[in-house]
Parts: C-alpha cells; sequence; structure tokens
C-alpha cells in the first residue's frame, strides 16, 4: 500500500469517507452475533489498539473487542500470531473459531459459513470466491471435488490452481486449529503462516471444505484496488453500500452545505461531515475535514482528512493523505487524463506541504512530510518521487 501505509496498518486505512477498511470484518461480527472479538495486532499496534478501543466503547454490550499484541517483539506471521495467542483461543467457549482477515471489503453473514462447518462435520472451511484467472495469482487458489472437500491449496502461485480464491476467510474446530498451531510452532523452517503453512498441511490431513460466497469481496491489497473500491461507491449500482453512512452527492442540492460554503458545487461524490468546499468537487470520496478554496477543484479523487487545498489549485486523480496543504495555484496530477470514477494515480503522503504554484505530474508519489523545501522546481515530472529531506 505504498506511502499510505508507512505511518498506519492497512485495516485503520480510511474508506468511505468516515469508516475504516476494519469496519467491515468488525461489523460483519456484530451483525453474525460473534460476541467476542480478539484483533491481532502488530504493526503501529499502539494506534490500533486506540481505535479498537473506540469500537469496544461503541459497541459495548453488543461484543467484547481485544486487541491482541505479542507476548514480546512482533508476530513472524499469521499462524505464529494465532500460537502466541492460543490462551486466549482456549478461553473461548464455542467449539468453532472464524479467524479473518481485517483489510477486506467486504459484507458476510458469518452464522452461515459457520452452519456449513458444522452440517459437513468439517475440521476447517475456506471462505472462497470465484476470481479472473488473471488475478488469481494474487490469492490462494483451492481445487475441490464434488462433495466441496478442498483437495489442493496453494498459496499465491504463480501459476494458479483454479480461479477459486481464498478470501482470508476460514472457520476452524478449535481443538484441531490449536493442535496444528503448536505442530507448525515446533516446525522451525514453517513460514508460520495460515495461507503458506497450516492449511495446506490441513488439506492433506484434515477435512477441509470451501464455502462460496457469492456477493462483493475486494481485497484492497494494492493502491489501485484501494483507489477503486471507493470509486465503486459512486456509481448508478454499486456492488455494496455503506448503509447510509456517508452521503453520495448527485449535486449540490442533495448535500447540505456547511456554513462558507455556498458557492461550492459538488457533482457525484461521497462528502463526509465537516468538509467545507468553495470550490468544485467531481467523481471523488472525502473524508472528514476537508477544506476546498474558492475555484479549487478535485476530480477523479481521494482526499482523507484535514486537508486543505488552496486558491484555484487542482487535484486530479489523486490519493491524497491526512493532514496535506496545497498553496494556491498548485496542480496535483498534472496531465491525468482517466475517464471519471478511474485512478492514475499520484499519491501523496501524510502531512505533505506542497507550496504554491507548484505543478506535480500524474504517477508521481510524494513521500509523507515532505515540505516546500523539498521541491526543487516549479514542475515535478510525471512518474517522480518526491523524498523528504529529513531521509536523504
Amino acid at each position: 500500500m505504498d506511502v499510505l501505509c508507512n505511518l498506519r496498518p492497512k485495516p485503520s486505512l480510511p474508506f468511505a469517507g468516515k469508516l475504516r477498511v476494519i469496519d467491515f470484518s468488525l461489523s460483519n461480527c456484530i451483525h453474525s452475533q460473534v460476541r467476542s472479538i480478539g484483533v491481532l495486532v502488530d504493526y503501529q499496534r499502539s494506534y490500533m489498539a486506540d481505535y479498537l478501543g473506540e469500537w469496544a466503547v461503541e459497541k459495548a454490550g453488543l461484543a467484547s473487542i481485544f486487541a491482541l499484541q505479542p507476548e514480546s517483539g512482533s508476530y513472524t506471521r499469521t499462524s505464529d500470531a494465532g500460537y502466541q495467542n492460543l490462551a486466549y483461543l482456549g478461553r473461548q467457549l464455542g467449539n468453532s473459531v472464524l479467524v479473518l482477515a481485517g483489510d477486506h471489503v467486504y459484507r458476510m453473514d458469518y452464522c452461515k459459513m459457520v452452519a456449513f462447518h458444522e452440517k459437513m462435520a468439517a475440521d476447517a472451511v475456506v471462505g472462497v470466491m470465484r476470481v479472473p484467472m488473471a488475478e488469481a495469482h494474487r490469492f490462494g487458489t483451492v481445487v475441490v471435488n464434488d462433495e466441496g472437500r478442498i483437495q489442493e491449496f496453494v498459496e499465491k502461485s504463480s501459476r494458479p490452481l483454479s480461479t477459486m480464491a481464498s478470501m482470508g476467510i476460514y472457520v476452524f474446530n478449535k481443538d484441531i486449529l490449536a493442535n496444528r498451531l503448536v505442530e507448525d510452532a515446533l516446525i522451525t523452517d514453517s513460514p508460520h503462516d495460515f495461507g503458506y503453512a497450516v492449511l495446506p498441511g490441513m488439506v492433506k490431513h484434515d477435512r477441509v471444505f470451501a464455502y462460496e460466497l457469492n456477493g462483493c469481496w475486494q481485497d484492497i491489497g494494492t493502491v489501485e484496488a484501494y483507489c477503486q473500491a471507493n470509486m465503486e461507491l459512486l456509481i448508478a449500482c454499486p456492488r455494496f453500500s455503506i448503509d447510509g453512512k456517508g452521503p453520495v452527492c448527485r449535486d449540490k442540492s442533495a448535500l447540505p452545505m456547511p456554513e462558507g460554503s455556498k458557492d461550492g458545487k459538488v457533482v457525484n461524490s461521497l462528502i463526509s461531515p465537516g468538509c467545507i468546499i468553495r470550490g468544485r468537487v467531481e467523481y471523488s470520496v472525502l473524508s472528514p475535514g476537508v477544506h476546498f478554496e474558492e475555484h479549487a477543484i478535485v476530480r477523479n479523487s481521494v482526499v482523507i482528512a484535514n486537508t486543505v487545498v488552496g486558491y484555484h489549485s487542482v487535484v486530479d486523480s489523486c490519493i491524497i493523505d491526512d493532514g496535506v496543504q496545497a498553496g494556491r495555484s498548485s496542480y496535483i496530477g498534472l496531465g491525468s487524463h482517466p475517464l471519471p470514477g478511474d485512478c492514475a494515480i499520484t499519491l501523496v503522503g501524510k502531512d505533505v506541504v506542497v507550496p504554491p504554484h507548484i505543478a506535480i505530474g500524474c504517477r508521481c508519489k510524494v513521500q509523507p512530510n515532505v515540505g516546500p523545501v523539498d521541491f526543487r522546481a516549479s514542475l515535478v515530472p510525471s512518474g517522480t518521487v518526491v523524498l523528504s529531506s529529513s531521509l536523504t
């Protein structure tokens, strides 16, 4: 996820304006009556733990949400994270345990998958979805028999086994899972990962079945996928909705414009609370607290919270991170000519200050904390990486 996750864990990345990516997995748990949720946090763990604390307060009475950190150091990979939290697992009362990725955008009733797990007397069930063959290399892929039992599981192969991709959603028999995690921990050369080690081993010895989801599921593991998932909210019939948690505005009259924004114009965009728009916003997604001055234009972009775009400036086909300040008469994404809803993409990291009268070409990457001194000329050519002087 490049500069977007230099300073934050991917599950906490803003999505659809005022949501976070992990909100989808957590909300699915709440709606599926999952009452005990342990979130295994590592990278930027304090950042994630604070956010989960807010969730725990908000959902008190509906579920218990715990941030589970490594005992020491860091988790090696996913199955090691499970192994280090076997004590938490052992305290749970049920016979089945869900293991979920926290960085996917989707809606799912886990109760149906658990019921399938029980019906098949399975040791494990893997949630799967069919994807285009050209995309299958990005996922674990499975081969199943007529009963739906998985015969082969290979993680992210250059030669995928099939178009049936693992979604990173699993149901395990709790005791079987505990045993397999202990066994994996004792193998010194294991990658200690569910996809690369635990599940391929279980397929050979245990009853492992595929559960196919016929709905919308989006892995936002790349900048392009993240941008496209946000932009999809703006089309006439998106594959998923956000239950009205952020208004999709077709024109200015559809949006209660804040004071001082009477001259602003919004076209087919998702605008979060606290935005001040004195310019024009087209086909874009704005997080809270974004401020566009008079005659500023933003189009085909995702703009994260507390960004200020100055008078007569343009943001075109960009992802702009938190706290960016773009000076007057600047142009970010110069030379972009995508169709509405597409992403080129120019990336601008957190807390960047773009001085006035600077033009940044398309497909550029501006690292976090870049300041005026780091722009050596008024034009940054397309495809350029701009580094902070504090890193050089």
